[in-house]
């Protein structure tokens, strides 16, 4: 026994029109124009159906017809069908026009959403979620700017004549030629030098992962063995 229940989700209603009417609404693939005042030739021919409303097949037919994929179809050239698919007429320019208009304005909006989505996602990362993008360039504004002597730099501000003490490790600053790639080094972060690995070398900048798991860009001189 056929079902008579009532399709009330816009998906499911056009599906019934694609199984219903293939040569005129195109479930995949390019899409044709269609009939001016196509949907009075579709309630008359559905007018004993039960399955469908007016009202919602009224709605699935402006989703059908605002999609991009229509609104692409919509193009000098292009001929109009009916519900058999039979040509009906070709595309007034005035038609082309509102068409195109109407795809340019509905994919800007679309590009606004995914911005807005994307600036919202960037704002809830926690602070220092935000700030891995920039931990190559910190080191960079920590370290003097004339650093060529880093026992000289360790020792500054200590009391003369206790160099024995002046680091907790005995760490010497590294020579580019010293470095290769897998190697462990350490390197100077703030205060304390801070364990990892050499992941590249590139001219005079060496990337190196930490133990901590972020990667940092930094000069050979502020690398210690």
């Amino acid at each position: 026994m056929e079902s008579t229940e009532k399709l009330t989700d816009t998906n499911a209603i056009l599906a019934y029109l694609y199984e219903s009417f293939p040569q005129c609404f195109i479930a995949e693939g390019e899409v044709k124009p269609l009939k001016i005042g196509l949907f009075q030739d579709l309630a008359e021919k559905l007018a004993d159906e039960s399955k469908v409303s007016k009202t919602q097949l009224r709605v699935a037919l402006r989703r059908y017809t605002s999609s991009w994929r229509y609104l692409k179809s919509i193009k000098a050239g292009a001929v109009r069908v009916d519900l058999s698919g039979e040509p009906c007429g070709e595309l007034e320019e005035e038609h082309i026009a509102h068409a195109q208009k109407s795809l340019k304005e509905s994919q800007e909006r679309a590009k606004a959403r995914r911005l807005e989505k994307a600036a919202k996602a960037e704002s809830s990362k926690p602070d220092d979620a935000k700030s891995d993008k920039t931990t190559t360039r910190k080191p960079a504004s920590k370290r003097p700017r004339n650093d060529r002597n880093f026992k000289q730099v360790q020792s500054k501000g200590k009391p003369a004549g206790n160099k024995t003490v002046s680091s907790p490790v005995n760490l010497v600053q590294a020579e580019l030629s010293q470095l290769s790639k897998t190697q462990r080094v350490n390197v100077k972060l703030g205060k304390s030098p801070v364990s990892g690995v050499i992941s590249e070398i590139n001219k005079e900048e060496v990337m190196v992962q930490l133990d901590s798991g972020l990667t940092v860009k930094v000069k050979a001189e502020h690398i210690l063995l």
